[in-house]
């Protein structure tokens, strides 16, 4: 104990500077001050504290020209004067530590339980490349989730990093926490980005529950916050995961939601004077979606080394729109994308999955031919189902003028509350009831 806290103050000692230059606000315009004086001091990116009247205001470096440094603030700029000093301020970066499990955070790294918070000997950077492509591992073994539909249908593998497509109210976040608990690895980071305050309580103590926190530590901006620091928040949550993934530990990301990550992203990238594309975002947005991606995943070195990153990100489908550009950037991006349906929530099915538009990349290689046989079966069901779903329910189909869709008419029904279970018996169990619902060979083996 007495070891980790010399390691803590000698790291505060060795960020200390003897001197630190200064410059002057010289201009204050729609929502960023501009800053002459440090000249070549201040690189994009760079912190910045502003001395006003009252507490100092701290600030993020988004442009840079001759005249000087254009400064987008973590809050509003109320208060500030021309004139008013500024300092470069620390880098932005967070030290982590085992004792921040269990923990809820912001995204400076600072406490929000109204606890003391105990800094790691190690100081990282919030914005990070990922391990170089060539020396990452492949995926590892399927994962057991607690989940039947995640197990066998839509299997996830240690380091696979998978997108959760959704539009508000059809259990999206329900189904995050039931992953962060569920997942068969050491540790979940999860970063609620730009959430209302009220959700942040009531996820943390309902949804994820005191069985979910103890094994997890939650990084949270709500949505009043700055633009950079829901942002960022995103950031140090990836950073903290990587810090005990390089500790050899298997690590649970979840991100809620990416498309709040962009939004924040395109609010700083505007101020900053980047045109608006992309239905309003800036052409930045896929490679700072796509590094932040990129950062979870497979670790680097032989197994047994470092640890791993198996990520979800969650994106919000406004109108169940697919092609808007956060879900198309990341469906590219990921390792497999699940979709979930307003129409099968508003029957009470959840998860309200939609099999038919979800895949999972980790297949067919996760699964033994058994094993994905029965997932082409149940496949080869649900579609025959749905392309004569209409007129199955307005009474028109006649029994007998199909094999396969009366093989999927026979077993539908089960086949869909097998998607909604939310507890399993373990991955032989679930494949063995999947096989029963499927009456192999009779349904699965059917033309097709």
């Amino acid at each position: 104990m007495a070891t980790a806290l010399f390691d803590t103050l000698r790291s505060r000692i060795a960020a200390m500077e003897p001197s630190r230059p200064a410059g002057r606000v010289s201009a204050l315009r729609a929502g960023v001050a501009v800053v002459s004086g440090l000249g070549s001091e201040l690189r994009l990116g760079d912190g910045v504290v502003i001395g006003r009247t009252g507490d100092p205001l701290r600030g993020e470096v988004i442009g840079l020209s001759a005249s000087g440094a254009t400064i987008l603030p973590d809050t509003a700029l109320t208060g500030v004067r021309m004139g008013d000093p500024v300092e470069p301020g620390p880098a932005f970066g967070i030290a982590p530590d085992g004792s921040w499990i269990g923990r809820i955070i912001d995204a400076d790294g600072e406490p929000l339980d109204g606890r003391p918070l105990r800094r790691g000997p190690i100081r990282r950077a919030v914005v990070a490349s990922p391990p170089p492509a060539a020396t990452r591992r492949r995926l590892g073994p399927r994962l057991e989730t607690g989940l039947p539909a995640f197990i066998t249908l839509l299997p996830i593998v240690r380091g696979q990093r998978i997108g959760l497509f959704a539009g508000s109210g059809v259990g999206k976040s329900s189904l995050l926490a039931a992953l962060a608990k569920g997942l068969d690895n050491d540790i979940a980071v999860i970063a609620l980005i730009g959430e209302r305050g009220r959700e942040v309580r009531e996820f943390i103590d309902e949804t994820l529950g005191p069985e979910g926190l103890a094994r997890s530590i939650v990084v949270a901006a709500t949505s009043d916050q700055s633009a950079l620091m829901r942002r960022r928040t995103a950031w140090t949550a990836m950073t903290i995961a990587e810090h005990f993934r390089d500790q050899g530990r298997q690590v649970t990301f979840l991100a809620d939601s990416v498309t709040r990550f962009a939004e924040a992203h395109r609010e700083v990238a505007i101020a900053a004077g980047e045109a608006a594309s992309l239905r309003g975002y800036p052409p930045s947005l896929a490679p700072v979606i796509m590094g932040l991606a990129e950062r979870a995943g497979p670790g680097p070195g032989e197994p047994g080394g470092a640890g791993d990153i198996t990520a979800v990100f969650s994106v919000l489908v406004a109108g169940s729109d697919m092609d808007e550009p956060v879900a198309d950037i990341l469906r590219g991006t990921l390792d497999g994308h699940v979709v979930l349906d307003r129409t099968i929530a508003e029957r009470g099915r959840y998860p309200a999955i939609d099999l038919l538009q979800s895949v999972s990349r980790s297949l067919p290689v996760a699964a033994s031919a058994t094993e994905n046989a029965l997932i082409a079966g149940a496949r080869r069901m649900l579609g025959a189902y749905a392309r004569s779903e209409t007129m199955i329910l307005a009474g028109l189909y006649a029994k007998g003028s199909d094999p396969l869709t009366d093989a999927a008419i026979r077993c539908w029904a089960e086949l869909d509350g097998f998607l909604g279970q939310s507890v399993s018996a373990g991955s032989d169990a679930d494949f063995a009831r999947l096989g029963e619902i499927l009456a192999l060979p009779d349904a699965a083996a059917g033309p097709g």
